[in-house]
């Protein structure tokens, strides 16, 4: 089912409590934050900034976007006020911010895909020896209150998607080989130390660049997970087996939400189309955090 159209290079979809939404638009025509109306038929640019990627939204109504142009965090409210928040770690500047979300202990979770853009991507398209770029994907904690930055893990093969349990427990995807592992938390947030959960990669299909982007948990412990250049939301059960595929209408979905309300809906935003799509599911998502613990 189709929800909106018409976007440049969709990513990073919030659902408002009001039932309206937020996604990026990172084609370099359009570089902005987008509001779209409750049945995707209006929308509006919220701030134009780059080459947005993830967002997130706090109990305030503030807007965290991770920018890739200008690797960055930054802080944007609905009347489109700017601001960076962070643009590196103890001297380490970001590569490319990629998605983020808020965590149980009130914090900013974000990865870095680990390589610039225009060294994975020149003029948008991916290397044909993709194998070959050195990727030092990372894991940052963010304190939205004064910036500070601590890095939690590092040398990830394109740190991607990244999502919170119910349990505690922080998942982060890996494109480059189609990984998501997962870190326990222990006193204080997340361990340093990675363990493999499970991997959505199809070993039916041709090698080419496709691995995990945008991902989210339903209420009933089960993963799903946009998996770009396959064409699918792969579902992964509690012990981290695929359980489902789901086929999107184009072969690029980047990242997926559920809709509020407990709605029993994804909705997943698809770069070959420059589309949103519905894709009715079995259980609601789970509460998302949203900076207020």
């Amino acid at each position: 089912m189709l929800f909106a159209r018409g976007l440049k290079n969709p990513e990073g979809p919030v659902a408002l409590p009001d039932g309206t939404w937020l996604v990026v638009e990172g084609g370099a025509d359009r570089g902005c934050i987008t509001w779209l109306s409750s049945d995707g038929r209006q929308k509006r640019i919220v701030a134009k900034t780059g080459r947005p990627n993830g967002l997130a939204v706090d109990h305030a109504g503030r807007i965290w976007a991770a920018e890739s142009q200008t690797p960055s965090l930054l802080r944007v409210t609905l009347e489109g006020h700017v601001e960076t928040v962070a643009v590196g770690c103890d001297g380490e500047s970001f590569l490319f911010p990629n998605d983020l979300c808020f965590g149980p202990d009130g914090a900013i979770y974000m990865t870095d895909s680990g390589v610039q853009i225009s060294q994975f991507a020149p003029n948008n398209i991916v290397r044909a020896d993709f194998e070959n770029v050195h990727y030092d994907g990372r894991v940052y904690r963010i304190d939205p209150a004064n910036g500070k930055v601590t890095k939690i893990d590092s040398g990830i093969k394109f740190a991607n998607g990244i999502a919170f349990d119910s349990a505690r427990q922080l998942y982060v995807n890996e494109t480059a080989s189609g990984s998501v592992y997962r870190y326990a938390w222990s006193e204080g947030g997340p361990c340093s130390q990675r363990e493999l959960f499970g991997n959505v990669i199809d070993p039916t299909l041709p090698h080419a660049w496709r691995g995990p982007d945008g991902m989210a948990f339903d209420s009933e412990c089960n993963l799903y997970v946009a998996v770009f250049g396959q064409g699918d939301v792969t579902v992964l059960d509690a012990d981290g087996k695929v359980s489902n595929r789901f086929q999107t209408s184009g072969n690029l979905p980047t990242n997926l939400a559920f809709g509020s309300n407990r709605q029993r809906r994804i909705y997943i935003t698809e770069y070959e189309f420059g589309a949103v799509e519905i894709l009715n599911t079995n259980s609601a998502g789970l509460a998302l955090c949203d900076g207020s613990a």
